[in-house]
């Protein structure tokens, strides 16, 4: 099967049906919208999906050095949608945008149809990147008493409600591609713009503005970058922000927390995967990031020796992986560690992402909580109140 050949599943089928219903009732209304099935056809093709195997998204960045060849070859070999991340070789090359550029060259040599996606946060002023140096400090956001509003990091946030913020940003992401053969952009941190505490921050109205720069600064953005490069934003969680599914200019989102961060309950993954099949009926893809049951916060789980983390990352999979492919779209794609950074699994080999998958035969099966789905081999049944999950390989 190519890449571009995929099934689309009859959920997704049942939604466009009944937009064309809608279309047909009320002629004139949305008519010059596209269908929904080009869009995700689009997606697919840019982001190399295929059922072959589980699709993975690798997301890391390794500060310290330059990727081995024995890493560039790893990455290559696993994924064709490779994000990497703020301060991505910045200790070699002295930038982030430097550093993201000669591992996109070195990726992109092994591996043609790779697409390596540029990391820029759009609330966050993460150092480490050259473009700072034409940063102008007007550009900061502050509250109503003149204070600097910061990520609980302390770094300052930007104010996305300035124009010439929103031109240099999207210069930025923009000159970076014009560097590299570079896919697109992960977009980082929209969430916490949306947020309600956003408001209580800067005022209601304030923080309207901010969101409403985003957006633009976004469709910006894609205007910059032409249609053949994928922009892809963080996030999703539960159901909240489900109106980036509708922003201009996004291709597809992340679940960041699947699983984990306070969004563990079986009512917050059921509508995790449930943003899947939404995500899909809108042309877009999902990206969903499984954890191991720890993460590189927890200090007393990170002083464990490596083998020992890994182990017991290899053995913990079942779980996020089956809830993925419950509710696997087609361009949705699969990211698994406990962190971010190169050596926090993502460079590690999971023998269930070796196997060979196929196609699904059709949507999950739900009763209640619990859901089970057929692929041409594998069987998949999850529990997601007990946390049970089992995957039959054949």
């Amino acid at each position: 099967m190519n890449r571009t050949s995929v099934p689309f599943p009859r959920r997704a089928r049942g939604l466009v049906f009944l937009a064309c219903l809608v279309a047909a009732a009320f002629p004139g209304r949305g008519a010059a919208e596209p269908t929904v099935a080009a869009p995700l056809e689009r997606v697919v093709r840019l982001t190399g999906f295929s059922w072959d195997r589980v699709p993975l998204n690798l997301h890391f960045g390794k500060r310290t050095g330059d990727l081995t060849e024995a890493e560039v070859a790893f990455v290559a070999r696993h994924s064709a949608l490779i994000a990497l991340e703020k301060s991505h070789g910045v200790n070699p090359h002295g930038s982030t945008e430097a550093g993201i550029a000669d591992s996109a060259r070195r990726i992109v040599a092994r591996r043609p149809e790779a697409r390596v996606l540029f990391y820029l946060n759009a609330f966050i002023n993460w150092p480490g990147y050259a473009a700072f140096a034409t940063y102008r400090p007007e550009w900061t956001l502050r509250d109503p008493a003149g204070e600097i509003v910061r990520h609980p990091s302390g770094t300052p946030r930007p104010d996305p409600s300035h124009p010439a913020f929103r031109e240099w940003w999207s210069d930025v992401v923009a000159a970076a591609h014009r560097e590299a053969p570079l896919g697109g952009v992960f977009i980082d941190a929209l969430p916490q713009a949306l947020a309600p505490g956003l408001a209580r921050q800067v005022g209601a109205d304030k923080a309207r503005a901010v969101v409403a720069g985003l957006r633009e600064m976004i469709a910006l953005t894609r205007r910059k970058l032409g249609p053949e490069r994928i922009i892809l934003v963080n996030g999703l969680r539960t159901t909240d922000f489900r109106e980036l599914l509708d922003w201009e200019g996004i291709d597809g989102l992340m679940i960041e927390h699947f699983g984990s961060f306070r969004t563990d309950s079986p009512a917050a993954m059921k509508a995790d995967l449930d943003s899947l099949a939404l995500a899909a009926a809108k042309g877009k893809f999902i990206v969903l990031k499984g954890w191991p049951g720890f993460n590189w916060l927890d200090a007393e789980m990170m002083r464990r020796p490596q083998a020992e983390l890994l182990a017991l990352a290899r053995e913990r999979i079942t779980f996020p992986l089956a809830c993925f492919l419950i509710g696997a779209q087609p361009g949705a794609h699969f990211c698994y560690s406990w962190g971010y950074t190169d050596s926090h699994g993502m460079l590690e080999s999971y023998p269930e992402l070796e196997r060979p998958l196929g196609p699904p035969r059709g949507d999950a099966v739900w009763q209640g909580l619990t859901a089970t789905r057929e692929f041409a081999r594998a069987s998949v049944r999850v529990d997601l109140a007990t946390r049970q999950a089992r995957i039959d390989w054949r």
